[in-house]
């Protein structure tokens, strides 16, 4: 038998992941995310893909909720519950976009890629129009991958890393847009996660090593 321990230091995570939001919703076959290269971080991977974005600087990383709904069987000789049954789930990701681009706010708000216009480099610069949109008008699906540090040992730290993808994620809570004196501007933004179609699942997380110094 093995010895006891009290524990494993190396499988402890500390640090903040990159984000990166797809132009489409992801999935396992169709529209699955980019191959894993051994030799590179998947960070450089979907840097160098155009159809990923990367927003930056993120505040206070990103979170994962998972808010499983449970229903209550009662029973007459019992007085708490004499079972529990899964009747809803509910998965959200929130994280805080910290370079408050245009860009950056079109994907908080959910704002069609056509939103977005011009250029800052010209006179009339770069525009994003804040459309009420259309009654029965499709919410905006996107696909989300972050790249955060995994576990391992502390040599090798530099090389392991850990992916989330969640496959189809709406913002859906309120993002507040500000020009302070004594704070940055930046956008809260809360995606919530929808399972996908073929194999109802919200995403997945993979611990990889690769082999870039």
């Amino acid at each position: 038998m093995p010895a006891y321990s009290r524990g494993t230091s190396t499988n402890i995570i500390v640090g903040a992941a990159a984000l990166f939001v797809a132009d489409a919703t992801l999935n396992t076959t169709t529209n699955a995310i980019p191959s894993f290269v051994s030799t590179e971080s998947y960070k450089s991977t979907l840097s160098a893909d155009p159809d990923y974005t990367n927003v930056g600087y993120t505040m206070n990383g990103i979170e994962l909720q998972f808010q499983p709904d449970f229903g209550e069987v009662q029973v007459d000789q019992v007085l708490d519950v004499a079972k529990l049954y899964k009747q809803g789930m509910q998965v959200n990701l929130a994280t805080t976009f910290a370079e408050a681009t245009l860009e950056n706010l079109l994907l908080a708000t959910a704002g069609q890629d056509s939103d977005l216009t011009g250029s800052k480099s010209t006179s009339n610069g770069r525009v994003l129009n804040l459309s009420a949109g259309d009654i029965g008008e499709c919410p905006v699906e996107r696909g989300i991958v972050a790249v955060g540090p995994g576990t391992g040992d502390c040599e090798d730290s530099g090389n392991v890393e850990r992916v989330y993808v969640a496959y189809r994620a709406l913002s859906i809570e309120n993002v507040t847009v500000s020009a302070k004196r004594d704070e940055a501007s930046m956008f809260e933004v809360s995606f919530r996660l929808l399972p996908d179609d073929l194999t109802a699942t919200y995403g997945k997380i993979v611990d990889r090593t690769h082999t870039a110094s």
